[in-house]
């Protein structure tokens, strides 16, 4: 079996146990393709939530500097990716459109 993760934009990201490839339990062979499959979807759900968690969290430290430009430029790239997170199934999507709005509305009542 071979070591590693799964590869993206941020680098590779692994699992924190040593690998999902080491803990095939399964003993049928559709269990365990069912196994690898889901090791690799967790870590692909892993890497877009924290991705998503950071946007959300530079809207909100740009909100502390009060700069508008860097708020709305913040904001400008959170929400797509929240949106996104809801539509691969990261988030459920009344989850992410709550995420969106709840944090739209903080912009707005910011800047009035």
């Amino acid at each position: 079996m071979t070591s590693g993760g799964i590869s993206g934009k941020g680098g590779t990201l692994s699992n924190k146990f040593g690998g999902w490839e080491e803990l095939l339990l399964a003993s049928h062979k559709s269990a365990e393709k069912r196994s690898r499959q889901t090791g690799k979807k967790t870590l692909r759900n892993v890497m877009i939530k924290s991705r998503t968690k950071a946007r959300i969290k530079s809207v909100l430290a740009a909100l502390e500097t009060k700069d508008k430009d860097a708020v709305q430029a913040a904001l400008a790239e959170a929400v797509p990716a929240i949106a996104k997170a809801g539509a691969k199934g990261v988030f459920p999507k009344k989850t992410a459109s709550r995420k969106i709005s709840r944090l739209t509305r903080r912009v707005n009542a910011a800047h009035q």
